[in-house]
């Protein structure tokens, strides 16, 4: 840490105090991962956990940022404060986050309840399936009753991240060949809410329909919580507080079940999994550097030896 540098402790008491500035340098700590992400969470020291977690997730271009800002009113109206989180792909240029989503929320910038964060994996090892959780906790020790997390696209890190949270939203809109795709991408089994978002556009029922037949033959709608479509034309914000409701009595369901508590646990055990993961794959980068590990693969690559023999020799 640089001579005269806030520690993370200072930085964290500083965000509880309300500083802004204070946020979003811890952000960019976790963001960084290493070390620093590793200083801010011992900081944390359990605080951040009493945030309730929205991820929204869908094809890109389902409206999933203009559905935000939406629902950024709703929660605004009953008067409680929000984050967003929205977790953009790593630029090749800079390694920062595309500032699309927050310039799209750009209406919400003065309101000092609430929070915007583009976020990106900027490389380093695990990437935002570790920042992200850190993250939200980070946002909930600020004192943020929600914390939504929205994420571009449907590859495998964004339905990882939108699915670790407590209710997972997912945007699908008419013709895009919504349940057949949302099967593909795994999007049938981590949605909690199904959106069948820009409804004005002819095929809406149509699609509501179809991502019907298709919970119903995977089990996606059982008898513990059958998942609601709601339809919704984002950009005149129609349908947009049937969604906050539809989120709202799924928080209610999970907590009267007890499987808020449980999903939380599952997702804590997933965390310190890959946490593990992450540990011992940096130890095996420490193992297999140097001479001798440049020996052996070069032994292995005249067929001197075998690479499990090589492992072995290093491991030992």
């Amino acid at each position: 840490m640089a001579r005269g540098a806030a520690s993370p402790e200072d930085l964290l008491a500083r965000v509880i105090d309300g500083d802004r500035a204070s946020l979003a340098r811890v952000l960019s700590l976790v963001e960084r991962g290493g070390d620093p992400a590793r200083a801010v969470a011992r900081a944390l020291d359990g605080r951040g956990e009493k945030a309730y977690t929205v991820g929204i997730t869908g094809s890109p271009g389902a409206g999933k940022s203009t559905l935000t800002s939406a629902l950024i009113e709703v929660v605004r109206a009953a008067d409680q404060r929000v984050a967003v989180l929205a977790v953009d792909p790593s630029s090749p240029f800079t390694g920062g986050a595309i500032l699309g989503d927050r310039v799209r929320m750009g209406d919400h910038a003065l309101d000092d309840a609430v929070f915007i964060r583009s976020m990106a994996t900027r490389g380093h090892l695990g990437g935002l399936a570790v920042a992200a959780p850190e993250a939200v906790r980070v946002l909930g020790s600020a004192g943020f009753d929600w914390v939504l997390v929205e994420t571009v696209g449907v590859g495998q890190v964004e339905v990882e991240v939108a699915g670790q949270t407590d209710t997972t939203v997912v945007v699908v809109n008419p013709g895009w060949g919504d349940a057949v795709q949302a099967a593909k991408a795994g999007l049938m089994e981590i949605a909690d809410v199904f959106v069948v978002n820009k409804a004005d556009r002819p095929g809406a029922a149509e699609a509501e329909a179809d991502l019907r037949r298709v919970l119903d033959l995977s089990g996606g709608a059982g008898e513990d919580w059958r998942v609601p479509i709601v339809r919704t034309t984002a950009t005149s914000a129609e349908g947009v507080a049937d969604v906050w409701a539809a989120v709202g009595r799924h928080r209610d369901h999970q907590t009267a079940s007890g499987d808020l508590q449980e999903r939380r646990r599952r997702r804590a055990a997933d965390e310190i999994t890959r946490l593990v993961g992450i540990r011992l794959l940096e130890q095996a980068r420490a193992v297999t550097s140097g001479d001798r590990a440049a020996e052996l693969a070069d032994a292995v690559a005249r067929g001197a030896t075998d690479p499990w023999t090589a492992a072995d020799e290093l491991l030992a």
